[in-house]
């Protein structure tokens, strides 16, 4: 990497110092929905997960960090975020068990194998899909915030049948999305996805959710779920218990137990 390059990027400390991660200066930064998505998916030793849309590696690398000897495979359609995922990789010594491909989530399954994801090769994924409508919301000027906040509506269900042809039957799928987007998400599930289990995502007490994390099954005809929520601050602004224990200690969400 150049000097400019470089210069670009920051190096940060996230979960707690647990996980590092080499991020663009401006544009698009980590933060908390990347560990909640990463707390919220129920891997186990041995499984195969896939990140969509990675960006720089965040919810797949903390997820490898928690659970030993998971394989995760990192996409996401900016190469350049692509190769700082990878580089991220080998700075936090996953590299032997997280690998990156610069990739876009809505492109045909052929490319998908071309890039070692064959259909109902996979067990676990996770994504945090761009969440804001530009036809509805105002868009960063900035456009790799652009193109990880915002996508046409149609874009998540793009997402979930790319999910759906790469799990095997009964794998999960862990998402994070807007919460006033739970009907969004509801019926872009309906069909592949079953055993719903949704955990809404609440900044302060008595204050509306403004996330939700949900958790669906493939091929499962178990009803849906709603689980108490997750409160991140006290009314002083404080963390919560809760959300120290995932946020800094790297402890799994409710989610994440199956």
């Amino acid at each position: 990497m150049g000097t400019d390059a470089a210069a670009d990027v920051t190096e940060d400390a996230v979960l707690g110092g647990r996980l590092r991660l080499r991020q663009p200066r401006r544009g698009h930064r980590v933060g908390h929905d990347a560990i909640l998505l990463a707390a919220a998916c129920p891997a186990r030793a041995g499984d195969s997960v896939v990140d969509l849309g990675a960006g720089v590696g965040a919810a797949g690398l903390a997820l490898a960090a928690r659970v030993p000897d998971v394989r995760v495979t990192l996409v996401e359609i900016d190469a350049k975020l692509a190769a700082l995922a990878e580089a991220n990789a080998r700075l936090n010594d996953l590299s032997e068990r997280v690998r990156a491909v610069a990739l876009d989530v809505a492109a045909p399954a052929r490319a998908f194998a071309a890039a070692g994801l064959r259909a109902e090769s996979l067990t676990r994924a996770l994504m945090n899909p761009p969440f804001n409508d530009p036809a509805r919301q105002r868009l960063s000027p900035d456009q790799s915030r652009r193109l990880a906040h915002a996508a046409p509506r149609a874009g998540l269900a793009a997402w979930v049948r790319t999910a759906a042809r790469l799990l095997r039957p009964h794998g999960t799928l862990s998402l994070i999305w807007r919460a006033d987007g739970i009907g969004e998400v509801l019926g872009a599930l309906a069909g592949a996805f079953g055993a719903v289990t949704v955990l809404p995502v609440h900044p302060k007490p008595q204050q509306a959710a403004i996330r939700v994390l949900v958790r669906a099954v493939k091929a499962s005809r178990a009803p849906l779920e709603l689980l108490p929520g997750l409160v991140l601050s006290d009314q002083s602004g404080r963390a919560t218990a809760n959300a120290e224990a995932v946020l800094r200690d790297g402890e799994p969400l409710a989610l994440a137990r199956i």
